[in-house]
């Protein structure tokens, strides 16, 4: 199984989006410091993702779907 750094991918997303990390974290009702941690993060609880997945509008989950039908 190929190792899935979602913290990595979530950062590497909200530079695409060309989004601040201030964004981030008032659209899922944390303190921007926070945004920083999560970027850090190897995996994260479900809620978590689902909250960052519907405010970019990017569907995090499918990177651990992908690996599942390897």
């Amino acid at each position: 199984m190929e190792q899935i750094h979602i913290g990595s991918i979530i950062r590497c997303e909200l530079r695409k989006q060309n989004r601040s990390n201030r964004w981030l974290a008032d659209q899922i009702g944390v303190i921007p410091r926070t945004i920083n941690k999560i970027f850090l993060k190897q995996d994260m609880d479900t809620t978590q993702l689902f909250r960052i997945s519907k405010a970019m509008q990017v569907d995090f989950f499918s990177y651990y779907s992908k690996e599942l039908k390897k």
